[in-house]
């Protein structure tokens, strides 16, 4: 028996010098063999089975030693790679690894790589080929690494991390890449959610029920309309707790269930929904009693639902289920300070409190992009860590940064990479962050790029303007984005291409980058018109003609936005090639006369500040609007449109035409009734002509409404007014309760 214990301990102490004492190095492979092997519980997980595999793919890649993989109750030899929740990791402090976290530790000659949960072990694999093996993975590029015959590892390593939050998703093209996301320990909507956002259609869908029962849905000023559902009604609960079962009979993995209201405002006021939103403060009320009870019903799943728009406040009753999150919107926040700063985003710190006082499951729905311009310039990146510093110590659990989505936007891979390791770490040195992104992804135009994100960002600050994700390249004009800055910028730009001109790759990553600064100008060109910068220069004529090889310009942008991706300009908007046909309609069209050019305008009513374009001047500046309203349209809310102009001396007058813009999704419509007359004294005045437009019908497109008014016979005058009466109120189908009508004119034209 003596003998025996003494076995024993001596076994023991092996063991622990083994697992415990520490070496200066060790060898995984030497020469390009190695001793090593990859060893598994004896009941592996599936990631853990796939962190073995990838461990083993990229030790041969590296080094050309292929290292074998046995689970660990067949595993006789004397050194290893643990990977997964081995009897070996679990003689170490594994019990501190939370959520997706994991431990890479060296112990003795081994190496232990252990996660509990999740893709933990994976994310732990990943990380030790970046940070022992000096492997890299940024964007979609394939991972890049150094080929050398012996692979050394500090004996001294031991690395616990736990991520910041536990859902994490940065939504940019790079996240189309499976190995990305699992490399930088990302996730997004199809890992983890049965149903993902807006989703009361995707459960009662009105092309199914609305003509049968539209009681299942909101009631507007006394009328059913499918806006929203009707919360009050018990088949529509049970209608969408069918659906969800069905649902997660198909997908009985997925982690989360949305219940959320539509991507718009029209929630329901008949007298039940109406009585409970009164108790709870507003329509909030209704949903979340509505969402309280679908989760009732599935008590072993999560069931998601947005605190945006018109529920974004906490109830003043009724709290969420333990098994509801709270899917919180930053949408109304300026970006051009941290959220914890930034004035516009006051209400959001509240609500942040709020529901953080009556949720323990509160996720966060914020916004890195410009919406309207996905290619716009959109310098950010700065308020990214104060930002999700804020959010940890608010006890948010989960972030979805919202970028350009599936189509290139304004340095993705830059803004993927460190909302990535700021959302697994959120105390990260973001400095170091980016000179690492910079000095790889570019090269040796890496110095140019960062000296470029630097000024940009810098002049955003100096400005002093708002960052605005539904902004557009001209509003800045004359600050961040001024055509003086422009020239630096491009400086930077072309130093970096020489840097590269001698690597396809990085010279095209460069490529990539720079098509926001071309889109600016490009844009801009069509705000300038026949000013300096615009698109047009004068003709022999006294007019102006558009500038030579202009439509190359316009194609090579078009070119280089397709090869790098790029699908929509916008969310929900044109292709580049509708993009480069658009120019070809405006090139083709030319300069057009105007008796009215830079004539002076006296308005009645004033224009929407927040769109000024060039203010009076909009109307006769030699520009048209196009499917934009932010920029070349003057705006008018809620009042109509009376404009006078001053043709300086009395003219002939034959016709008089305009645009107007129709565009629903924006509450933009056309006028109700449209009257133009003519003065010679600028007193009194004559009605030439007149229309009326039909009561709109419902529909979502954007359309350019061109209006001519020809005058029975040619006429003198000197003034113009022209009055364009904006509807009285909005349409039924596009009801909002604080919202009213805008109307947007173009240049009008006087001949």
């Amino acid at each position: 028996m003596p003998r025996l214990i003494g076995t024993i301990l001596s076994c023991m102490v092996l063991m622990l010098k083994t697992f415990c004492t520490p070496v200066s190095s060790i060898a995984l492979v030497k020469n390009g063999r190695s001793d090593y092997t990859i060893v598994l519980p004896a009941e592996p997980t599936k990631a853990e089975r796939k962190a073995a595999q990838t461990l083993q793919d990229y030790i041969l890649k590296i080094s050309g030693a292929k290292l074998g993989i046995i689970n660990e109750n067949s595993f006789q030899g004397k050194y290893a790679v643990y990977v997964g929740k081995t009897s070996v990791a679990q003689q170490l402090e594994i019990s501190s690894i939370k959520d997706d976290g994991f431990l890479l530790a060296a112990s003795g000659d081994n190496i232990v790589i252990c996660g509990l949960h999740g893709k933990g072990t994976l994310y732990g694999t990943y990380t030790f080929l970046e940070d022992a093996l000096g492997c890299q993975k940024f964007g979609n590029a394939p991972v890049t690494y150094e080929t050398k015959k012996d692979l050394l590892v500090d004996g001294n390593m031991h690395s616990l991390q736990n991520p910041s939050f536990k859902y994490r998703q940065s939504y940019y093209p790079p996240s189309n890449d499976p190995e990305y996301l699992d490399w930088h320990k990302l996730q997004k909507f199809e890992d983890l959610w049965g149903l993902w956002g807006h989703s009361f259609f995707k459960l009662v869908p009105p092309q199914q029920y609305f003509a049968q029962h539209p009681e299942y849905f909101s009631m507007i000023n006394g009328k059913r309309v499918a806006t929203q559902l009707c919360l009050s009604n018990e088949k529509v609960l049970e209608i969408t707790i069918n659906k969800l079962t069905g649902l997660m009979k198909e997908n009985p993995d997925a982690e989360y269930w949305s219940v959320s209201p539509n991507d718009d405002g029209g929630y329901c006021t008949c007298s039940l929904c109406k009585k409970v939103d009164d108790e709870e403060g507003g329509p909030q009320g209704s949903l979340i009693r509505f969402v309280n009870k679908v989760a009732d019903h599935f008590k072993d799943k999560n069931i998601t639902t947005l605190a945006y728009g018109y529920s974004s406040h906490v109830p003043k009753v009724t709290k969420p289920g333990s098994n509801v999150y709270i899917l919180l919107s930053s949408i109304d926040a300026f970006r051009s300070r941290p959220l914890a700063e930034e004035p516009s985003a006051a209400d959001f710190r509240k609500m942040v409190k709020e529901w953080n006082s009556v949720s323990s499951n509160l996720f966060i729905w914020d916004y890195t992009t410009q919406f309207t311009n996905y290619l716009a310039p959109f310098p950010y990146i700065n308020c990214l860590q104060p930002n999700f510093n804020y959010f940890k110590e608010n006890g948010v659990k989960g972030v979805f940064e919202q970028g350009s989505g599936d189509t290139y936007g304004d340095m993705a891979e830059l803004n993927s990479f460190v909302q990535a390791r700021l959302l697994w770490s959120s105390g990260q040195d973001v400095a170091k962050l980016q000179q690492a992104f910079f000095k790889n992804y570019y090269g040796n135009g890496g110095a140019f790029m960062q000296r470029y994100q630097q000024s940009i960002a810098s002049a955003l600050q100096q400005s002093g303007k708002n960052l605005d994700i539904y902004g557009n390249p001209i509003n800045d004009y004359k600050g961040y984005l001024s055509p003086e800055n422009i020239d630096i910028y491009s400086t930077l730009f072309d130093k970096a291409e020489a840097a590269t001109e001698t690597n396809p790759t990085l010279l095209s990553r460069i490529q990539a980058a720079r098509l926001g600064i071309e889109y600016t100008v490009l844009q801009q060109s069509r705000f300038f018109g026949p000013d300096k910068f615009g698109y047009l220069q004068p003709d022999n004529g006294g007019g102006f003609m558009v500038k030579p090889n202009w439509l190359q310009r316009v194609s090579r942008f078009v070119k280089q936005c397709k090869k790098n991706g790029v699908t929509e300009l916008s969310e929900g908007g044109i292709s580049p090639d509708e993009y480069e046909n658009e120019w070809k309609e405006i090139i083709a069209k030319g300069w057009k006369n105007n008796l009215a050019f830079n004539a002076k305008v006296t308005l009645t009513n004033p224009f929407v500040e927040d769109y000024p374009a060039k203010k009076e001047r909009t109307l006769v500046d030699g520009v048209t609007g196009y499917h934009d309203f932010s920029y070349n349209w003057l705006c008018f809310y809620g009042k109509d449109m009376i404009a006078n102009i001053d043709l300086g001396t009395e003219k002939n007058i034959t016709n008089i035409n305009m645009n107007f813009l129709d565009d629903p999704r924006h509450w933009i419509f056309q006028p109700a009734a449209v009257m133009v007359e003519i003065s010679k004294d600028g007193v009194n005045y004559s009605k030439v002509a007149t229309k009326n437009f039909n009561t709109p019908e419902e529909h979502y497109t954007n359309t350019l409404q061109h209006t001519v008014f020809p005058l029975s016979t040619t006429m003198q005058a000197r003034y113009v007014r022209v009055t364009a009466q904006i509807l009285s109120s909005l349409p039924d189908w596009r009801y909002h309760p604080i919202k009213k009508p805008m109307l947007c004119c173009d240049e009008i034209y006087v001949q």
